[in-house]
């Protein structure tokens, strides 16, 4: 699955970015950044814009939360309509919990890990999540470069989704372009977020469809 981003979007122009990735080889998943300027440094937009697209696209909304609070703050994007709502552990107080109640208000539950946060203490709090967001820059930015030290817990992820201690889609986040991609892809993942590859081309929706190309090559 390809989820482009809209952080590298034009905010003034914002539904007519989202069209631009819809099509028939185009985007699976809207990733929508949420920051608050304090779990990190940066400021984006919150649950007002995500209700109205909510509002303007068909695509499902996966809201990447990069709050602190997300215990009080997350269940608001679930009970909108987000299709996914992705938490990240360093900020959840009690991130099972969490899982349930956004389940319970109507979403899947995502679960996301900085780039320097270890995968296997959180194994068995991954059980009650839907998504593993595996963070390949350190969040709050745009344009970073890929960091392919992160792969090894893509491969860990992927080993414990394929021999059934986890029942998850397996993500990432940071860097991918045409030159990571594949990588990414060998390594195990299902959904790739992509954001300045996207919306710095001069047709979004065709490079929607070329990252695509290069995962099937890779899959098979």
């Amino acid at each position: 699955m390809i989820a482009p981003s809209i952080l590298s979007a034009d905010f003034a122009r914002l539904a007519d970015e989202v069209a631009a990735v819809q099509g028939k080889r185009g985007a699976d998943w809207l990733h929508v950044d949420v920051m608050d300027a304090h779990f990190v440094p940066n400021l984006t937009l919150g649950l007002p814009v995500v209700q109205s697209l909510l509002a303007t696209t068909d695509l499902p909304l996966d809201c990447h939360l990069m709050i602190e609070k997300p215990d009080h703050w997350a269940i608001a994007y679930a009970e909108a309509g987000s299709y996914n709502v992705t938490v990240h552990v360093e900020a959840a107080e009690d991130p099972v919990m969490l899982a349930k109640n956004l389940r319970a208000a109507g979403a899947k539950a995502g679960l996301a890990i900085k780039p320097g946060t270890p995968l296997e203490p959180y194994v068995d709090v991954l059980k009650h999540y839907d998504t593993l967001l595996v963070m390949s820059v350190e969040p709050g930015f745009g344009g970073q470069k890929f960091m392919a030290d992160v792969l090894g817990k893509v491969r860990r992820a992927r080993e414990l989704v394929d021999t059934g201690h986890l029942n998850l889609v397996v993500e990432i986040d940071g860097g991918i372009n045409a030159d990571t991609i594949e990588q990414a892809a060998e390594a195990g993942v299902d959904c790739f977020v992509a954001g300045s590859a996207v919306y710095s081309a001069a047709d979004p929706a065709r490079a929607v469809e070329g990252l695509r190309r290069q995962v099937e090559a890779v899959s098979g």
